[in-house]
């Protein structure tokens, strides 16, 4: 996704750095400061990486000087960071000066009444949202995960000779435990319906416990960033450990009584893979809410968009309005009632989501909700008929 240059005799060049993050650092540089990349945040401090000779060492550093109240600034696993080595307390190694513009980013809202978005992980090549197949598929859940993977924006500026983002990350469906989901022919079908609710996205099947399918995804994700993201039980660091070849993660059994998974992982860990590229394993997700995923969800329903796109009337809001191309499809069978449901109802999640931050889409629902009062008493109106 990202045409790089790679120094490769750089030190940090396994973890993903590159020339243009080198050309981002040159300011840094020249004040003395060191490149690392966090691995791990946990409570204010941060575990970084950073060159040691031909080699790379862990360094534990500080995070107050870049303490901010904006939560989708805050140092996150996955960036790139300008390290001041020796400076702050005694039992740290230094602390973090400045963090370098991320490419890419997975954001969800949190569920603060606030609308406030939370970073899961940075700068990103690929986005592994991992569904365990030892349960019945929720198509809903992956559009929901597809359409906030597909909006990751990235926020630099590109420069004259550095890359320049071609776009948000990659993302990729890993149905995990495959080994429990019966047949061959059955867990094949239950690849093709999950490749349905994801145009253009790879779909995977993989088992931990048996090895099928980790040599296609090792190949997939090899020399760059992942994040495996999904919900507790999906089976994340079992497939880490399968990743990297050895136990990173503990892990825990599922709960007999429900079938779901316990919160093993407590915090976004950032690992290396053997074959190249680095994974970063996340707690399991309870809850994913739309953030600013307008684009996300237009490429993830690029079918429904496309449908739309033939209505008769511009606004058409796919109902039981005359000339509804939606709505014939959903007829014919072309479009499942389910995934229009599940389209209309993210867009309707992603926009309550943007108003709270934008004063004119606000104005602009506010407006068009008392249209359609209007519209909704006048045509009552015209059922009752004169009075009198």
């Amino acid at each position: 996704m990202f045409p790089r240059t790679f120094p490769t005799a750089h030190p940090l060049a396994a973890y993903g750095w590159d020339q243009g993050f080198a050309q981002r650092f040159t300011p840094f540089a020249e004040q003395g400061l060191h490149p690392g990349r966090i691995v791990r945040v946990d409570r204010g401090r941060v575990d970084a990486v950073v060159p040691d000779g031909d080699g790379v060492r862990t360094v534990l550093a500080d995070t107050a000087p870049v303490a901010t109240g904006d939560p989708m600034r805050v140092p996150c696993t996955g960036d790139w960071a300008a390290l001041d080595l020796g400076a702050g307390e005694a039992h740290v190694d230094g602390v973090v000066r400045a963090l370098l513009p991320r490419r890419t980013a997975f954001v969800r809202s949190t569920s603060s009444k606030r609308a406030e978005g939370q970073v899961l992980a940075t700068n990103l090549d690929h986005i592994v949202i991992c569904v365990s197949l030892a349960e019945p598929l929720d198509l809903g859940r992956i559009e929901r995960f597809l359409a906030l993977a597909m909006s990751g924006a990235a926020d630099e500026e590109p420069l004259d000779a550095a890359p320049s983002p071609a776009g948000p990350a990659r993302p990729v469906v890993v149905l995990t435990k495959a080994d429990l989901a019966g047949t061959p022919e059955g867990v094949a079908h239950l690849v093709a319906d999950t490749a349905s609710v994801a145009p253009g996205v790879p779909v995977l099947a993989v088992s931990a416990a048996t090895g099928d399918g980790l040599d296609v995804l090792r190949a997939v994700l090899a020399g760059g960033t992942s994040v495996l993201l999904g919900r507790s039980g999906a089976g994340k660091s079992t497939l880490v450990n399968a990743l990297v070849g050895e136990e990173v993660q503990r892990v825990q059994e599922i709960r007999d009584r429900d079938g779901k998974g316990r919160h093993t992982t407590t915090t976004r860990d950032l690992r290396p893979l053997p074959g190249g590229g680095v994974v970063i394993d996340t707690p399991g997700l309870r809850g994913v809410g739309m953030w600013d995923a307008g684009d996300g969800l237009a490429r993830t329903f690029a079918d429904v968009e496309e449908l739309a796109a033939r209505c008769r009337f511009q606004d058409c809001a796919h109902r039981s309005e005359p000339g509804c191309a939606v709505q014939e499809a959903v007829e014919s069978g072309e479009l499942s009632a389910r995934r229009l449901a599940s389209y209309g109802k993210l867009q309707r999640e992603n926009q309550h989501i943007v108003a709270k931050t934008d004063a004119r889409l606000r104005a602009e629902i506010r407006r068009e909700w008392r249209q359609k009062q209007a519209l909704g008493r006048h045509m009552m109106e015209r059922k009752r008929g004169p009075r009198g």
